[in-house]
């Protein structure tokens, strides 16, 4: 079975998670350390658990999930992944961050991308992936069947959605991709969101605004 592990980072709250099979290998999903000692935290996670980091996977590529991208890969000399249809937003970060007030300097650039439909395999154990834009242009969620989790990034909250006022972002697209995609996996289905707590399917299906009513 695949462990997952939350850490929480950067001015926006963002999650970072750590999944890893009993072989100790593990993917770091949306690195968003943005500090040195949020850098140490990770590191010392994985150090304390003897992982072996296999590879990023990110679910979009808004500046507050790639953050500790660039870090990691220097670190580890390990893969960065995402869906080719976020290159764009990705190229933007620079320009992103600024409008914060935030010095991004560097653009990690992907090594290898990510398809809807793909059998993600770390070791033995799968994730599906489920293309879900409307937050970015080419959001991603992956999906764990055996585990009955799913890492959703901003594409779903507990009790929200993700913004779509940002470039790449439709109201009505997102709420295509939750209402197509996300409300068929089972009620008893996990989501580990992109900001925020967990919650399930089916709470967020009976008690979600955005979705109870539209």
């Amino acid at each position: 079975m695949l462990q997952i592990q939350l850490f929480t980072f950067n001015p926006f709250q963002e999650n970072t998670y750590i999944i890893y099979n009993n072989k100790k290998q593990c993917w770091i999903v949306d690195p968003g350390m943005n500090y040195e000692d949020e850098n140490e935290t990770l590191i010392a996670y994985i150090n304390e658990n003897q992982l072996i980091p296999q590879a990023i996977i990110n679910t979009h590529t808004h500046i507050d999930h790639i953050f500790g991208v660039q870090y990691l890969i220097d670190k580890y000399k390990i893969g960065f992944g995402i869906h080719k249809g976020e290159i764009p937003l990705l190229n933007s970060c620079i320009k992103s961050a600024a409008m914060f007030g935030i010095k991004f300097n560097h653009i990690p650039q992907p090594t290898f991308f990510i398809e809807e439909g793909e059998s993600f395999l770390l070791g033995d154990e799968q994730l599906k992936v489920l293309l879900c834009p409307g937050h970015s242009p080419a959001s991603i969620v992956f999906y764990y069947p055996k585990g009955k989790w799913a890492i959703t990034g901003d594409v779903l909250f507990a009790g929200s959605i993700g913004r779509t006022d940002l470039p790449g972002g439709s109201f009505e697209t997102l709420i295509n991709s939750i209402k197509s995609k996300l409300i068929l996996l089972p009620d008893d289905t996990v989501i580990y969101p992109g900001h925020g707590g967990d919650s399930t399917i089916g709470e967020e299906k009976a008690t979600n605004p955005f979705l109870v009513n539209s």
